[in-house]
């Protein structure tokens, strides 16, 4: 009789054991729907819409159109809205109004995405410096970015507002944001256009 009461006690304390085991691996799971692997997953998702978007930019050579939209008259990017002073270069409240910015805005306003973008050029002294060509303000904690380099020419034209070709070369002028960085060669510079995203 004693024997079946110590198996029984047995029995129970280990099924309460196993019992306990089961709840505490139930209650620390990770879960698709846990905060840092959903946060995770939409820093990827982003990240991967930004890439797309200059990939399709690049592979249509809009880039080079937007890098280039430069008017050398206001040493601004073409059509630049609602300036207050001459430091405002960039755009800020929309895109660029060229095919790259509407790329980017299809990728990116649909999905409630900000995004800044910058071009990263070589610098006389050999470093880097970056023109701002979109801000929309201060990147969040979970901003992720995405690049694409670009490799600008002495012959490379400027662009117009209108996205036409004009006879201003980057090697006949002056007056362009980026200097050139390789003035023994055909190579004018060369740029890294970066997107930073976020959730708005």
């Amino acid at each position: 009789m004693r024997g079946q009461a110590h198996t029984l006690e047995a029995v129970t304390a280990s099924l309460l054991l196993i019992g306990g085991l089961v709840f505490a691996l139930q209650v620390t799971a990770v879960t698709p729907l846990s905060a840092s692997t959903s946060s995770q997953h939409l820093e990827n998702q982003h990240q991967s819409i930004a890439q797309g978007a200059l990939a399709t930019a690049a592979e249509q050579d809009e880039i080079r159109v937007a890098v280039l939209n430069w008017n050398t008259s206001s040493l601004t990017f073409y059509e630049v809205p609602n300036r207050t002073d001459d430091r405002d270069v960039y755009y800020t409240r929309q895109a660029p109004e060229n095919e790259f910015g509407r790329i980017i805005d299809r990728s990116m306003e649909p999905r409630r995405i900000v995004y800044n973008v910058y071009v990263r050029y070589e610098a006389e002294n050999g470093g880097k410096r970056a023109q701002r060509l979109v801000y929309r303000g201060e990147p969040s904690d979970n901003a992720v970015s995405a690049t694409k380099t670009l490799v600008l020419f002495d012959d490379d034209v400027l662009y117009g507002k209108d996205e036409s070709p004009l006879t201003t070369t980057l090697g006949g002028t002056a007056e362009f944001y980026a200097p050139d960085a390789h003035p023994s060669s055909g190579v004018y510079n060369v740029v890294e256009v970066e997107v930073i995203a976020w959730r708005q």
